[in-house]
C-alpha cells in the first residue's frame, strides 16, 4: 500500500504530502549530507556530494533554505576564523637571519694642528709609509694608532698628521723608514779573484764587471774584501750610510768563515777574543765557535768589528794557523745567505731599516 508523508516527514496515507506541505520547509538530513525539498509538486532530489545540496525554487534555484542562503551540514567543522582571538597570543613572527655585528665605525680623526711635526701642506703619514713599502695603508693606520710609528723622534697616534717626505723622518718600531726612491743598497756576493774596486786600469775582473749597467745606476762598494777572499760585499749611493758602517766607533760586526788546517791546540779561541799582538797594535775578535772539522782541516766563525786592512788573515798568522779559504758571511744585519757567487741582489725594504738602524740612522 502507498504511503504520504505528513508535515512531520512521516508517510501518510496514499502515498501523497500531507496537506501544507510546499517548499522551502525544513532539510532534512540524512547520511549523505542535506537535502532540501522543492516547490509545488517537485519532487525532492536525492543527496548531493557529500556536502549541501541545492534545490530549485519558484523559476530557479536557491542555495540553502526558503531565503536562499548557504546551509552546512550539521556534523562540518567551519574551521578557526583567520584572526580569532584565540589565536592572536599563539602567533609566531618568522625568524630573523642572523647578521653578524657591524664592524665598529672608527672615531673621527682628532685636530692635529696642534702636533710640531703637522705639516697642512705634506703628505698623510699612513700613505707615505705605504708608498714606501712598510705595509698597506689600512696596517699603516693600525700601526700608527698603535703607537708603533714615530716621526722625528715624536711619537704619533693620529691618523690625520701630515709631513712633508723630503725633510721627515720616519721610524716604525724603532727601524728608519727609507724614503728617498733615489737611494739604492745592493748586497754582492764577491767570487774570488775579483777586485773590491769599480774599475780597474789593468783590465782585471772588478765589481763593475756584474752590475748591470742598463741602470745607469752610481753605486760604490761599502769597504773592501782582499783579491782572494769571497762573500758578502754592500754596494750603495747613501753615502751616509757608508760612512757609517766602515767608520770604527760604530762598530758594525762582520762575520767570516775561515778555513784552517788542523788539529788547532787549545786555548786559541781564548786568546784571540783577548788580543793578539800585531803590527799595528792589538786585535782581538769578538767570538769564536768551531764550525766543523775534517782530516787535516777545521772551519771556524769568527766576528769582529775592526775593519782593517786584511785582519783576520793577519790574527790567523800570528797563532800559527794560516787562511787557506775565508768567506765573509755577514755585515751587520745583512746575510749572503744561499745567494749565488758573482749574484747582485736589491736589499728589500725591511733589510734597508734594520741595516739603518745598525748605525744609528
Amino acid at each position: 500500500m502507498a504511503t504520504s508523508r505528513s508535515s512531520s516527514g512521516r508517510p501518510g496515507p496514499g502515498g501523497r504530502r500531507a496537506p501544507g506541505s510546499q517548499g522551502g520547509q525544513k532539510p532534512r538530513t540524512g547520511q549523505g549530507g542535506t537535502s532540501f525539498q522543492g516547490g509545488k509538486g517537485a519532487p525532492a532530489r536525492g543527496p548531493a556530494k557529500a556536502g549541501t545540496a541545492k534545490s530549485g525554487g519558484k523559476g530557479g534555484t536557491s542555495k540553502g533554505g526558503a531565503k536562499g542562503g548557504a546551509s552546512t551540514g550539521a556534523g562540518q567543522d567551519r574551521g578557526p576564523r583567520p584572526f580569532a582571538s584565540s589565536e592572536k597570543s599563539a602567533r609566531r613572527m618568522p625568524a630573523t637571519p642572523y647578521r653578524p655585528p657591524h664592524r665598529k665605525r672608527r672615531p673621527k680623526n682628532p685636530p692635529v694642528d696642534r702636533l710640531d711635526q703637522h705639516d697642512p701642506d705634506g703628505v698623510r703619514l699612513q700613505k707615505l709609509m705605504a708608498q714606501a713599502g712598510v705595509a698597506s695603508r689600512r696596517v699603516c693606520e693600525e700601526m700608527i694608532e698603535a703607537g708603533r710609528v714615530q716621526v722625528n723622534g715624536e711619537t704619533i697616534t693620529e691618523l690625520g698628521i701630515r709631513v712633508d717626505p723630503d725633510t721627515v723622518e720616519i721610524h716604525v718600531d724603532g727601524v728608519r723608514v727609507q724614503l728617498d726612491e733615489n737611494l739604492v743598497y745592493y748586497a754582492f756576493n764577491k767570487p774570488e779573484g775579483v777586485l773590491s774596486t769599480m774599475e780597474d786600469p789593468e783590465g782585471r775582473p772588478c765589481v763593475s764587471d756584474y752590475l748591470n749597467q742598463q741602470k745607469n745606476e752610481r753605486v760604490f762598494h761599502v769597504g773592501r774584501l782582499d783579491v782572494e777572499t769571497e762573500g758578502l760585499l754592500l754596494l750603495t749611493n747613501d753615502g751616509e750610510l757608508t760612512n757609517r758602517l766602515t767608520h770604527p766607533s760604530y762598530e758594525v760586526p762582520k762575520t767570516y768563515l775561515v778555513q784552517v788546517r788542523g788539529p788547532m791546540e787549545k786555548g786559541i779561541g781564548a786568546a784571540m777574543k783577548a788580543g793578539i799582538e800585531l803590527e799595528d797594535g792589538i786585535a782581538s775578535v769578538d767570538s769564536f765557535r768551531l764550525v766543523d772539522s775534517t782530516p787535516g782541516h777545521l772551519l771556524v766563525e769568527v766576528v769582529l768589528h775592526s775593519g782593517r786592512n786584511r785582519i783576520v788573515r793577519r790574527l790567523f798568522d800570528a797563532v800559527g794557523h794560516p787562511v787557506e779559504k775565508l768567506v765573509r758571511t755577514e755585515v751587520g744585519p745583512i746575510r749572503i745567505g744561499d745567494q749565488r757567487q758573482g749574484t747582485v741582489r736589491r736589499l728589500s725594504r725591511t733589510e734597508v731599516g734594520h741595516l739603518l738602524a745598525s748605525v744609528g740612522m
